[in-house]
């Protein structure tokens, strides 16, 4: 397993450093075993707080992500790397049932942007605001995979992503998946589709 350990803005210090490697190669050991990379990203939050982000590939567009923060940089690693471990818990068989490979033929390449939002109006401006064109700030391929929709929840869920897009393999037309407020899973497969089911919502 690659492994990638950054500490933005900080200093990590070869402790906490060794600290992080030996947790992460243990959770990868104990639920795994087959991650290709981990990225473990360290940086100040406010004045007080260290926030960890921690993103771990373990299979192709398999990504298990996760995000903490705390006063203490060791605890802050910590309650993330519980987090990954936990989600590796409750897939662990279903991720080493499907840790082959998918075929190049099951993608569908696409572009990915990232837009900028609708810019605020202020208070005092009376004046209709001029029609907004949204600016891209970032151009990414992405691929579109076919999955089942029990998988899509799975990757959804290991991801910690908003919502996922990809392509039903019962009628090979695209569906969504993507977390609700409640923290249930919304469902939606367009009319057109066979077997047709419009924003069903699952238990996450």
């Amino acid at each position: 397993m690659q492994l990638s350990i950054t500490g933005k803005q900080m200093d990590l210090g070869d402790a906490l450093r060794a600290h992080i490697t030996d947790k992460i190669e243990d959770i990868n050991h104990k639920y795994f075993n087959r991650a290709i990379e981990a990225t473990i990203t360290l940086s100040p939050e406010g004045n007080a707080f260290t926030r960890t982000h921690i993103s771990i590939r373990v299979g192709k567009d398999i990504m298990v992500m996760s995000d903490a923060q705390d006063t203490d940089a060791y605890a802050s690693f910590d309650a993330a790397a519980e987090k990954v471990a936990k989600q590796l818990r409750r897939y662990k068989k279903r991720l080493r049932d499907h840790h082959e490979r998918l075929e190049e033929d099951n993608v569908i390449p696409a572009q990915s942007f990232v837009l900028t939002p609708e810019p605020e109006a202020k208070d005092d401006d009376h004046n209709e605001p001029e029609k907004h064109e949204p600016i891209v700030i970032a151009d990414m391929i992405t691929n579109i995979q076919t999955m089942s929709v029990s998988e899509a929840v799975m990757r959804l869920d290991l991801s910690g992503e908003n919502a996922l897009l990809f392509r039903n393999p019962q009628h090979e037309g695209l569906n969504l998946v993507y977390r609700r407020k409640d923290d249930n899973i919304g469902w939606v497969d367009p009319e057109g589709n066979e077997s047709s089911h419009v924003m069903k919502a699952a238990n996450g």
